[in-house]
């Protein structure tokens, strides 16, 4: 993996931030990204750092830029930058995640079954079950929020398809997003999620290979993930390698 390749992936990610936006407003190392429709969506209302920037200006940037919102969210592209701005931020009571980068290597395996492309409409039932689910306390509003910005995503990039495996009775069960810049050469992996009540059927095997196929021929094909969390070791072992790392920093008000 070069740095070249690093440095598309975080052009891409910036590329997608900036499209899906409904306000962009540019500031000293990145961009501020809103969209009043979705102001529960961390995604959707953050300042993206995409060089280099003074860590002691960006809590009150921040501030200045998403004061308007129970949350604040930084998201710093570079690695080496996002480590720099950790301290400055943690001390100003951000809490600091990283995310890792892996990038897909090998030819795509033909699933046996293929995910279907499915509208939005079609998927919004699962995605707000899962949501409930994980989420029970959550308001209505948040809820919906959080599966309506996907709608948002449509803009990001030159194709998003919404790819679906069902069950037998036609209900959604495994699902992801993908991104695709034929221009670029570059394709993203997204959301990659099995409904609680469809585990170990392989699903998700399915909805990735899918992808995998769909996106073979862009030359580079990447996904964020947690590095604590199980899912990187999951996608490891069917060809994925950790490339680098992004940084996130978060700010929400107590009871949001």
């Amino acid at each position: 993996m070069s740095a070249m390749d690093l440095r598309r992936i975080a052009a891409f990610r910036s590329s997608f931030a900036r499209r899906q936006a409904a306000v962009v407003t540019e500031v000293s190392g990145g961009v501020v990204v809103l969209d009043p429709d979705y102001p529960a969506s961390h995604e959707h209302n953050q300042l993206v750092i995409e060089g280099t920037s003074d860590p002691s200006e960006l809590p009150a940037l921040a501030e200045s830029a998403l004061g308007h919102l129970r949350h604040r969210r930084i998201t710093v592209l570079d690695d080496a930058a996002g480590a720099a701005c950790a301290a400055a931020l943690t001390a100003a009571g951000y809490t600091h995640e990283t995310e890792l980068l892996m990038t897909h290597s090998g030819p795509a395996t033909i699933p046996g079954t293929s995910a279907q492309m499915i509208e939005l409409a079609d998927l919004r039932p699962a995605l707000v079950r899962q949501l409930r689910a994980w989420m029970p306390q959550a308001e209505d509003a948040v809820i919906h929020q959080l599966v309506d910005r996907r709608t948002a995503r449509l803009r990001g990039a030159q194709q998003v398809h919404f790819l679906a495996v069902c069950d037998e009775h036609g209900t959604v069960g495994s699902w992801a997003d993908l991104y695709l810049d034929a221009g670029e050469g570059i394709a993203q992996i997204e959301d990659i999620v099995t409904a609680d009540t469809h585990l170990q059927r392989g699903y998700a095997d399915t909805v990735l290979a899918t992808a995998l196929q769909q996106a073979s021929g862009y030359g580079l094909t990447f996904l964020v993930t947690d590095p604590d969390d199980w899912p990187h070791t999951w996608y490891a072992r069917r060809g994925f390698t950790p490339v680098g790392r992004s940084h996130v920093f978060t700010r929400t008000q107590a009871g949001s």
